[in-house]
């Protein structure tokens, strides 16, 4: 283990409020993407220790502390749960760093908004007002919202805190019990995560963390009949999976699956300006986001001089060690991820697009044994290559060009994953326009990346189903029961009086 973090770094899942051993004695070998070497050894939990996490969970959802608490007063825990992460900040960030190799001047910023998600879905706790239908007859009817029990969270390896949050804010505001399946390659943040969150009061059994690997403890935890909703943020092949083992148990569902993202850059826009906002949506994280800036469709006066200029710009990003703080993009998460990445390259090579910028790996001196990659960007590239289709993942971009509107429209919308989408242009009627007939879950006009916990967030179609954040994610935590009261004391004998009666239902 790694000294200079030695204590931040909890190894142990966490059940019932306590660090506990797996029950079969495995280990998951954390590797630092940095560096390629072992960071530690962390238990893995199995479908035994996945079951236990869920009884927990299910007993304090039923019985209480949790169950007992009001909606107000979980409210109140939620806002010292975000005093207590913004008290905490440098130790999530620096865990994160370590484990996914981004940039500490990513992760910071990035965790930074994070206590806000809790304070937001408080908020909505604090406001929340059930319905009375208006019904015909004499009749009261009001909608209770129960919470839906205990939510299964299997969280992703390039964003663990913050996606994992997402979900974890609204489900704790509208009183539901989790258990987190953080992924293999990053457990250390939500472990540290996990103390945090009971020393700021959450009663013990409402938030527990098994880290496993997804075949093993994933596989447990989206089928476990116990719970009431499972959440997935992953590929959508992992997306397929839980949801057929989820269906089992007719277990509500939200998946963030995979992304594509186009985006369609018109002759109207500032170049410098323009590529500036490319390079940030495709390269922060490496890459590796789902909706992340990967094809740019780029109207053909500007075709040229934008991919010379995008070429210049991404030949500027200082890849580095990421505790650095003049490290600009760090590593991608593994080897085999790295791998991937280099697969694409010959892909596209193969299909005959041109490699603009990158394609190899790149070089950081004292840090040779880790997963860095030049950024790689390839143009001339037609919407049936392989290369502009596929999710590569990493620090990859590719480049075509078109002429109108319907081709770009055409273009963009030509891709199984409708997640995230993109438009740059001066003209905002056009904007507007567009912004409709892209098939996104998600649009930015001149900008990308940016999210608010006010406003929901998913995809359509391979892109997953459901909402994070707004609303429309707190509502998906509860189920609406229907509660009828006659008010009317005039005595009723169905049988006696059936030919005066006026309605049946």
């Amino acid at each position: 283990m790694n000294s200079k973090f030695s204590e931040l770094i909890r190894k142990q899942l966490f059940i019932d409020g306590q660090f506990c051993s797996a029950v079969s004695g495995e280990t998951l070998d954390l590797i630092n993407p940095s560096t390629g070497e072992t960071i530690t050894r962390v238990d893995s939990g199995n479908r035994e220790d996945i079951d236990r996490a869920v009884d927990v969970a299910h007993r304090v959802f039923q019985e209480g502390p949790w169950a007992d608490l009001n909606q107000r007063e979980r409210a109140k825990l939620l806002f010292r749960i975000a005093d207590a992460m913004e008290a905490r900040l440098t130790e999530l960030f620096t865990l994160e760093t370590l484990c996914n190799g981004r940039p500490v001047n990513e992760t910071r910023t990035q965790l930074a908004r994070v206590p806000d998600y809790f304070r937001y879905f408080a908020g909505l706790a604090f406001a929340q007002r059930s319905d009375v239908v208006p019904v015909e007859g004499p009749y009261l009817n009001y909608i209770n919202k129960v919470p839906i029990g205990v939510v299964g969270n299997s969280s992703p390896f390039n964003h663990p805190i913050m996606i994992m949050c997402k979900s974890l804010a609204a489900c704790l505001a509208a009183g539901c019990t989790t258990v987190v399946k953080p992924s293999e390659l990053t457990p250390l943040s939500t472990l540290f995560l996990a103390e945090l969150f009971c020393e700021a009061g959450l009663p013990p059994g409402v938030f527990n963390v098994v880290p496993g690997t997804g075949p093993v403890a994933g596989r447990a935890l989206a089928e476990n009949p116990k719970l009431g909703k499972f959440v997935l943020t992953g590929s959508a092949e992992a997306g397929r999976d839980a949801a057929a083992l989820a269906s089992r148990n007719f277990t509500s569902l939200t998946l963030e699956l995979g992304g594509n993202s186009p985006v369609l850059i018109f002759e109207d826009v500032e170049l410098e300006r323009v590529v500036n906002f490319a390079t940030f949506g495709q390269f922060i994280g490496a890459g590796q986001t789902c909706i992340a800036a990967n094809r740019f469709i780029v109207q053909r006066p500007l075709y040229e001089p934008f991919c010379a200029a995008l070429k210049a710009k991404t030949e500027q990003i200082r890849v580095g060690d990421p505790f650095d703080e003049s490290t600009q993009r760090g590593p991608v998460i593994s080897e085999k991820a790295m791998n991937r990445v280099l697969e694409y390259v010959m892909v596209g090579k193969d299909e005959g697009a041109t490699l603009l910028t990158g394609g190899g790996r790149a070089t950081v001196p004292g840090l040779e044994g880790g997963f860095f990659l030049q950024p790689t960007v390839f143009k001339d590239v037609t919407p049936d290559m392989r290369i502009g289709q596929a999710e590569v993942f990493g620090p990859f971009a590719v480049v075509t060009p078109f002429d109108d509107e319907e081709e770009a429209v055409r273009i963009a919308n030509n891709s199984p994953y409708a997640l995230g989408a993109g438009l740059h242009t001066n003209d905002l009627t056009r904007a507007h326009n567009l912004a409709r007939r892209l098939r996104a879950g998600l649009v930015w006009i001149n900008d990308h990346h940016r999210n608010d916990p006010a406003s929901p967030w998913g995809g359509f179609g391979n892109s997953g189903m459901g909402r994070e954040y707004g609303s429309e994610s707190f509502e998906s935590y509860f189920l609406p029961q229907s509660v009828w009261v006659r008010i009317d004391k005039a005595p009723f004998d169905w049988y006696r009086d059936t030919h005066k009666q006026k309605r049946l239902n």
